[in-house]
């Protein structure tokens, strides 16, 4: 990807610091409403495809709770609240069924307390495991064996891939393995902004509108309760936004304007004041960042408009 200057970091009046990446910002009706960097380069998603991914499975026959699609569409922070969602999907099914990696908790509070109490990693408590469970269900409703799941080959990541296409109207650049160890499909940024675009402004009922619905209804199981995804969603009513590991980022008001970025360096630092001056082009202002984000300042092309 060729990117360009994103944002700067400020330190008394002087710019100490330059985060380059690409990003789009897309109209209802797909127009671009702003662009930088290169956002019709091929690039890899990471956990920003899991509500893809989620509306996938419902388009395969999976039906859950709105709690139930809010986890399976996130990379969660291992609080009780995720892990009770997750087991819920799993529906009587052990954990140890799940082909995530066992883990800690991302967040820090909760893995610090779980290593204290001496408790060792486990697959339910990987950010991934509510995408996996719903994988899981997946292919019990579908008849599908659970066994090799996550080969690109699978019936079900075949249609998920099929799924990816449709909703990004792109074709995969190529096939890689996310670190959960499901297949990690590559696209663009312009093709990830077109699909949330298609889930956030969904009707209600549909596939997309499930999934959208479930985010909407629970944006602390995409999360977490210290994590600032689940924060702009709260701030934003009816909006819609998944992070993913390497900086990547996508969010979509109700009405499918959209937004995609990718920070170049992979840096989380950027990520949120990256989204909140996005969410500005759109005419939305969020609550600033956490203090542990010092990145400031509009987005540097912005005047290239």
């Amino acid at each position: 990807m060729t990117h360009e200057p994103l944002i700067d970091l400020v330190r008394d009046g002087m710019v100490e610091g330059v985060h380059h990446g690409s990003l789009v910002v897309l109209d209802p009706d797909g127009t671009t409403l702003f662009a930088a960097g290169d956002p019709d380069a091929p690039m890899y998603p990471r956990s920003t495809a899991k509500p893809l991914q989620a509306t996938a499975m419902a388009r395969l026959g999976l039906r859950l709770s709105p709690a139930g699609f809010a986890i399976a569409a996130a990379s969660h922070s291992g609080e009780p609240m995720h892990l009770d969602a997750a087991t819920a999907v799993l529906d009587g099914r052990s954990p140890d069924a799940l082909g995530n990696p066992a883990d800690f908790p991302y967040d820090p509070v909760e893995r610090d307390a779980w290593i204290a109490t001496g408790r060792a990693p486990s697959r339910l408590a990987h950010n991934c495991s509510g995408k996996h469970a719903a994988m899981l269900a997946t292919c019990d409703l579908n008849g599908w064996p659970a066994e090799g799941y996550l080969d690109p080959g699978h019936p079900l990541q075949r249609a998920i891939a099929t799924t990816v296409e449709d909703l990004t109207g792109r074709p995969i650049a190529r096939t890689a393995v996310d670190g959960c160890g499901a297949p990690l499909f590559a696209t663009t940024l312009r093709g990830l902004a077109t699909a949330v675009s298609k889930i956030a402004a969904a009707a209600p009922g549909t596939p997309e509108g499930l999934v959208a619905d479930g985010i909407r209804a629970h944006p602390e199981l995409v999360g977490g309760s210290r994590r600032d995804v689940t924060a702009v969603m709260r701030a934003v009513p009816g909006l819609i936004a998944k992070d993913g590991f390497e900086a990547v980022q996508v969010a979509a008001l109700p009405d499918g304007t959209a937004i995609a970025f990718k920070i170049a360096d992979g840096g989380d630092r950027a990520r949120y004041p990256v989204l909140a001056a996005a969410l500005k082009l759109c005419g939305v202002d969020v609550p600033p960042g956490p203090d542990t984000l010092p990145v400031t300042g509009k987005l540097l092309v912005e005047t290239q408009r």
